[in-house]
Protein backbone atom coordinates (compact mmCIF):
# COMPACT_ATOMS: atom_id res chain seq x y z
CA UNK A 1 0.00 0.00 0.00
CA UNK A 2 1.26 3.89 -0.79
CA UNK A 3 1.22 5.93 2.03
CA UNK A 4 -0.73 8.82 1.66
CA UNK A 5 1.86 12.33 0.18
CA UNK A 6 3.09 14.09 3.21
CA UNK A 7 3.51 17.93 2.67
CA UNK A 8 6.36 18.44 4.31
CA UNK A 9 9.11 21.15 4.40
CA UNK A 10 12.86 20.38 4.90
CA UNK A 11 14.39 23.51 6.11
CA UNK A 12 18.08 23.79 6.51
CA UNK A 13 18.71 26.34 8.68
CA UNK A 14 21.63 27.12 11.61
CA UNK A 15 20.02 29.68 13.54
CA UNK A 16 17.65 28.99 16.11
CA UNK A 17 15.44 31.73 16.28
CA UNK A 18 14.91 31.75 12.50
CA UNK A 19 14.17 28.06 12.39
CA UNK A 20 11.24 28.82 15.30
CA UNK A 21 9.67 32.06 13.19
CA UNK A 22 9.20 29.77 10.13
CA UNK A 23 7.65 27.01 11.91
CA UNK A 24 5.75 29.21 13.65
CA UNK A 25 4.91 31.36 10.42
CA UNK A 26 3.43 27.77 8.90
CA UNK A 27 1.36 26.93 12.19
CA UNK A 28 -0.32 30.31 11.73
CA UNK A 29 -0.57 29.74 8.17
CA UNK A 30 -2.80 26.60 9.05
CA UNK A 31 -1.83 24.59 6.31
CA UNK A 32 -1.83 20.73 6.19
CA UNK A 33 1.88 20.75 6.30
CA UNK A 34 4.80 19.74 8.44
CA UNK A 35 8.63 20.61 8.72
CA UNK A 36 11.70 19.32 10.12
CA UNK A 37 14.92 20.79 10.41
CA UNK A 38 18.76 20.18 9.66
CA UNK A 39 21.53 22.59 10.69
CA UNK A 40 23.74 22.46 7.55
CA UNK A 41 24.63 21.57 4.22
CA UNK A 42 26.05 18.31 5.34
CA UNK A 43 22.98 17.34 8.09
CA UNK A 44 21.37 18.13 4.80
CA UNK A 45 22.76 15.30 2.44
CA UNK A 46 22.40 12.86 5.26
CA UNK A 47 18.91 13.41 5.32
CA UNK A 48 18.72 13.60 1.95
CA UNK A 49 20.88 10.88 1.03
CA UNK A 50 19.44 8.56 4.18
CA UNK A 51 23.01 8.44 6.08
CA UNK A 52 24.00 8.25 9.43
CA UNK A 53 21.24 9.22 11.88
CA UNK A 54 18.35 9.28 8.66
CA UNK A 55 18.71 6.02 7.49
CA UNK A 56 15.08 5.00 7.75
CA UNK A 57 12.31 6.83 5.52
CA UNK A 58 10.57 7.13 8.95
CA UNK A 59 13.40 8.92 9.85
CA UNK A 60 13.93 11.32 6.50
CA UNK A 61 10.16 10.83 4.70
CA UNK A 62 10.52 13.06 1.41
CA UNK A 63 10.23 16.66 1.47
CA UNK A 64 8.05 18.26 -0.87
CA UNK A 65 10.32 21.46 -1.10
CA UNK A 66 13.77 22.53 0.74
CA UNK A 67 14.27 25.78 2.61
CA UNK A 68 17.73 26.44 1.59
CA UNK A 69 20.01 28.78 3.69
CA UNK A 70 23.00 29.88 2.21
CA UNK A 71 25.39 30.88 4.85
CA UNK A 72 25.75 28.05 6.95
CA UNK A 73 28.46 25.89 8.45
CA UNK A 74 30.64 23.03 7.29
CA UNK A 75 28.69 23.42 4.06
CA UNK A 76 27.34 26.44 2.77
CA UNK A 77 23.54 26.52 1.08
CA UNK A 78 25.97 26.53 -2.32
CA UNK A 79 27.65 23.42 -1.82
CA UNK A 80 24.85 21.20 -0.85
CA UNK A 81 22.40 22.84 -4.11
CA UNK A 82 25.79 22.06 -6.10
CA UNK A 83 25.62 18.42 -4.52
CA UNK A 84 21.36 17.82 -4.56
CA UNK A 85 21.67 19.00 -8.28
CA UNK A 86 24.41 17.10 -9.15
CA UNK A 87 22.66 13.63 -8.02
CA UNK A 88 20.41 11.54 -9.72
CA UNK A 89 17.75 10.52 -6.87
CA UNK A 90 17.85 14.21 -5.80
CA UNK A 91 18.49 16.38 -8.83
CA UNK A 92 14.47 17.00 -9.07
CA UNK A 93 13.40 18.18 -5.61
CA UNK A 94 12.63 21.62 -5.29
CA UNK A 95 14.93 23.84 -3.82
CA UNK A 96 14.01 27.58 -2.41
CA UNK A 97 17.05 29.31 -2.00
CA UNK A 98 15.54 31.57 1.87
CA UNK A 99 18.40 34.05 2.89
CA UNK A 100 19.28 37.36 4.20
CA UNK A 101 21.42 38.42 1.40
CA UNK A 102 20.07 40.84 -1.30
CA UNK A 103 23.64 40.04 -3.25
CA UNK A 104 22.84 39.77 -7.02
CA UNK A 105 26.31 37.82 -7.30
CA UNK A 106 24.47 35.46 -4.96
CA UNK A 107 20.37 35.77 -6.69
CA UNK A 108 22.90 34.59 -10.09
CA UNK A 109 24.86 31.97 -8.61
CA UNK A 110 21.95 30.21 -6.87
CA UNK A 111 19.93 30.04 -10.08
CA UNK A 112 22.83 28.95 -12.09
CA UNK A 113 23.18 26.11 -9.56
CA UNK A 114 19.69 25.36 -10.68
CA UNK A 115 17.74 26.94 -7.31
CA UNK A 116 13.89 26.53 -8.26
CA UNK A 117 13.74 30.10 -6.41
CA UNK A 118 15.55 32.94 -3.95
CA UNK A 119 13.87 34.50 -1.79
CA UNK A 120 15.02 37.03 0.82
CA UNK A 121 14.31 36.53 4.31
CA UNK A 122 11.57 39.25 5.69
CA UNK A 123 12.17 40.96 8.87
CA UNK A 124 8.39 41.56 9.98
CA UNK A 125 6.40 38.65 11.28
CA UNK A 126 3.38 39.34 9.13
CA UNK A 127 5.62 39.35 6.30
CA UNK A 128 7.35 35.76 7.10
CA UNK A 129 3.80 34.53 7.35
CA UNK A 130 2.70 35.80 4.13
CA UNK A 131 5.70 34.20 2.30
CA UNK A 132 5.64 30.85 4.35
CA UNK A 133 1.97 30.58 3.22
CA UNK A 134 2.32 31.39 -0.24
CA UNK A 135 5.40 28.98 -0.75
CA UNK A 136 3.56 26.15 1.16
CA UNK A 137 0.66 26.54 -1.02
CA UNK A 138 2.52 26.67 -4.02
CA UNK A 139 4.41 23.46 -3.72
CA UNK A 140 1.93 21.57 -1.40
CA UNK A 141 -0.97 22.14 -3.95
CA UNK A 142 -0.51 24.41 -7.36
CA UNK A 143 2.74 22.55 -8.77
CA UNK A 144 2.35 19.15 -9.83
CA UNK A 145 6.34 17.25 -9.24
CA UNK A 146 7.62 14.58 -10.93
CA UNK A 147 7.40 10.70 -8.95
CA UNK A 148 9.99 10.72 -6.97
CA UNK A 149 12.83 8.46 -7.96
CA UNK A 150 14.46 5.44 -6.29
CA UNK A 151 15.16 6.05 -2.40
CA UNK A 152 12.40 8.58 -1.57
CA UNK A 153 9.86 5.98 -3.53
Amino acid sequence: MIAPKQNLILMAEDDADDRLLVQDALAECKLDGTIRFVDDGEELLDYLLRRGKYLTPESAPRPTFILLDLNMPKKDGREALREIRAHPDLRRLPVVVFTTSKAEADVEKVYDLGANSFVIKPVAFDALVKIVGQLAQYWFGIVKQPSPRHQFG
